[in-house]
């Protein structure tokens, strides 16, 4: 009997649709029409990621619930609800591979951007003033990377690799990590953060990070700092950072994700001097849904050949674990 698959989207399918059918019995279903498709299936494939639908249709009876859910993401915030954690007899995979490198280079191409001031350049072309003016320097600039997964250790091996000393935040302190050399604990964060002259939030987004940006954190940088965050809008409390930046206890900020998305057109974040907004597209390329559903497919095959799954998230913590490399 063919498993029966069913595919979350929302505007465009994934691509391959018709390479996904070969494997399975698949039905595509909008956010709308998932409470009345997703009971009894064996597989959901999460085209769509951030949205409540999934805890809105997840079926009352456990044993019409999927065995697994493969989420298009590297954040699983959305699909972290009692039914689906508590359940044991449900997996939950990621995207974990597709997002490292690109989310890298979008954070030092902001890092470059902000000690640069290209907003401020690109508004005086805009202008048509001429106005040269002298720009900071990143090589030697301390740089804290709060979150110590995948992309974080992606974050940190290129901005070594540029010249900037990095050091790591996560849950256990540690001297001796081959990315970040020093990761710091709750012991310690409080020193890294008055050093930093970045930091950079790559956190995954649990009960246990929520709001951990804030008014005391913000308050403990290095005056003159910048905020960086390619995590998830709820690591930080925003509008105590509307208030640090406002009082210019920070430099500025580059923010690719927020607490409600679309941004709001009356958040004072819009206009803030050095503030830089982009639409939580840090880790989007323009291969991002071919990579996307390849991942998709290796584990698909894995599934159907009864061999382990690669990128099982740990429902408890959030995100994948790696054995290798303590996050």
């Amino acid at each position: 009997m063919r498993e029966r698959l069913v595919v979350l989207y929302r505007g465009n399918r994934p691509p391959a649709t018709a390479r996904i059918e070969s494997l399975a019995d698949t039905v595509y279903a909008t956010e709308e029409e998932l409470p009345y498709l997703l009971p009894g299936a064996d597989v959901l494939l999460a085209w769509v990621t951030i949205t409540p639908a999934l805890r809105e249709a997840w079926p009352d009876d456990p044993q019409k619930a999927p065995r697994w859910v493969h989420a298009s993401s590297a954040g699983v915030d959305s699909f972290l609800f009692p039914a689906l954690v508590d359940d044991p007899h449900v997996v939950l995979t990621n995207a974990r591979g597709v997002y490292e490198q690109p989310t890298a280079e979008y954070v030092l191409a902001l890092i470059l951007a902000l000690a640069k001031d290209f907003p401020g350049t690109w508004e005086h072309q805009r202008r048509r003033e001429w106005r040269p003016r002298p720009s900071d320097g990143i090589t030697g600039r301390t740089v804290l990377v709060w979150g110590t997964g995948p992309i974080g250790r992606a974050i940190a091996r290129l901005l070594r690799a540029v010249g900037m000393p990095v050091c790591g935040a996560g849950r256990e302190a540690r001297t001796d990590d081959p990315d970040f050399g020093t990761v710091h604990g709750a012991r310690t964060l409080r020193r890294a953060l008055t050093e930093a002259d970045y930091v950079v939030l790559a956190a995954p987004l649990t009960e246990d990070t929520r709001g951990m940006v804030d008014a005391s954190v913000l308050a403990a940088m290095k005056p003159g700092a910048r905020l960086i965050n390619v995590g998830r809008g709820g690591l930080v409390d925003e509008e105590a950072l509307v208030d640090h930046l406002a009082a210019g206890r920070l430099a500025g900020a580059a923010l690719d994700v927020f607490a409600q998305e679309p941004l709001p057109a009356q958040s004072p974040l819009w206009n803030m001097p050095g503030v830089m907004i982009s639409p939580h597209t840090a880790g989007e390329t323009t291969s991002e849904r071919e990579a996307l559903i390849e991942v998709f497919f290796d584990n698909f095959a894995r599934h159907l050949e009864g061999r382990p799954l690669r990128n099982v998230v740990d429902k408890r913590r959030g995100y994948v674990v790696d054995d290798t490399r303590p996050a």
